[in-house]
């Protein structure tokens, strides 16, 4: 029994300082987006990796198009859910790829929900689920993703309790974090010890690519030092036949894990991988939508960590499952990019077999880190963290900058080729 909540039969005395009910209906649903204002200007600064580093992802085979993370086909921004309560009590949530989401949210999964029980989070999942039975994966469920993570920030503040709290409790004191990154310098003056480093090479470059990507891992390797963890992320870019002569090319190097190399797709190529590489884990996941697609994954034994991300998969709903999946399996599970959420902060100070999480570094060196960070989301200090206790996800977002989402200001895309290659 939660002990600050005064129980009786049927009635709860909620956050609000109210009478009500456990089954506290849901009033509204809607997509919006978050009119932040911009960080401050920072002088002493130099761009980031991630305006710089050349990057490879499937789309990298075609030479019209750049490699800097930002310019390629296909990225989009994100959406967010808010999802309100009868007594006003509102939570929020985001999802990936918003300009294409934004209407599953309004025009499909918000007249299913509207009216039910705002904390049957396992019903109105189930419900979404089948209700998009003939185009689950990818929009669809990023879409699922944000409402899912709504319903979890809207029970904590109706119960009065933290998100982590609800999904068993802390299992450490702190979070260890590793930095995604190529400015490994800058990644451990402000104290990182754990890297994670890009891939500039695809499979059509030929032996050529081949040893330019050597240098870029055997160069980060001599700035991480001996005894830091290096792990490295070729992005889809690979077929298994490369990606095994890649990895034996990066051998010396002691990598941690090797991270997605191939396409989600393609699980009998990281069966074969996951046989013949015994020298470092085998990673993946983030590209997987839903827990069915990681059922298969980890009862093939094709995976050594599985890699959810929390705002595509289908929330945190879907990655508790896919947790446990794995952990019967043990297998490790460690999300995408989930420190610089709340959702991911909250999942990985609850669950055991998540020994780290990961910190993507999209802020330019010299930068605070925090200076992208919505409030209430803590940043990461000497590489680790602690998410914030209070109810819910603990975002402190104003009000006034939640507003519905603009479907009238929406811009067809244009692709920019750019200079890097």
């Amino acid at each position: 029994m939660l002990p600050d909540l005064a129980w009786s039969s049927r009635r709860v005395i909620l956050a609000t300082g109210q009478e009500g009910t456990p089954d506290m209906k849901i009033k509204s649903v809607r997509a919006v987006q978050i009119n932040a204002p911009s960080p401050p200007v920072r002088t002493k600064t130099k761009p980031g990796w991630n305006k710089v580093s050349p990057r490879s992802h499937p789309i990298a085979r075609y030479s019209e198009y750049a490699r800097i993370d930002g310019n390629k086909p296909g990225q989009s921004g994100k959406a967010w859910v808010q999802i309100t309560a009868e007594d006003g009590t509102f939570g929020l949530g985001s999802f990936a790829v918003g300009v294409a989401g934004a209407a599953v949210v309004d025009y499909l999964i918000a007249p299913l929900i509207e009216g039910k029980d705002a904390l049957a989070t396992e019903l109105i999942n189930d419900q979404i689920w089948r209700m998009n039975e003939g185009f689950q994966g990818g929009i669809a469920t990023a879409a699922q993703s944000g409402i899912d993570l709504a319903l979890w920030d809207l029970k904590g503040k109706l119960l009065g309790r933290p998100v982590y709290e609800l999904i068993g409790g802390p299992s450490r004191d702190h979070v260890e974090l590793y930095a995604t990154g190529d400015d490994i310098e800058w990644m451990h003056e402000i104290g990182f010890t754990r890297f994670k480093i890009s891939n500039p090479f695809f499979y059509e470059e030929g032996s050529e690519g081949l040893a330019r990507l050597e240098d870029h891992v055997a160069s980060q390797r001599e700035i991480a030092g001996d005894d830091a963890e290096l792990t490295f992320n070729p992005t889809m870019s690979y077929n298994a036949d490369l990606a095994l002569r890649v990895a034996e090319r990066l051998r010396p190097y002691k990598l941690r894990w090797f991270e997605e190399p191939l396409p989600p797709w393609d699980l009998e190529g990281y069966k074969e991988l996951k046989r013949a590489m015994t020298w470092t884990a085998l990673a993946t996941g983030e590209h997987h939508y839903g827990r069915k697609a990681f059922q298969q994954l980890i009862a093939a034994r094709a995976v050594d960590i599985v890699q959810p991300d929390i705002e595509w998969v289908g929330g945190l709903s879907e990655v508790l499952k896919i947790y446990t999946y794995a952990e019967a399996a043990g297998i490790e599970t460690i999300t995408h990019t989930g420190a610089n959420t709340a959702w991911g902060q909250h999942f990985a100070y609850a669950m055991p077999e998540t020994t780290q999480a990961e910190w993507f570094m999209n802020t330019d060196v010299g930068q605070p880190i925090s200076d992208k960070l919505l409030p209430g989301i803590p940043a990461a200090v000497d590489g680790k963290l602690v998410p914030s206790n209070a109810p819910g996800f603990g975002l402190k977002i104003p009000e006034d900058w939640i507003v519905p989402w603009d479907y009238a200001g929406q811009k067809r895309a244009v692709y920019d080729p750019g200079s890097v290659r």
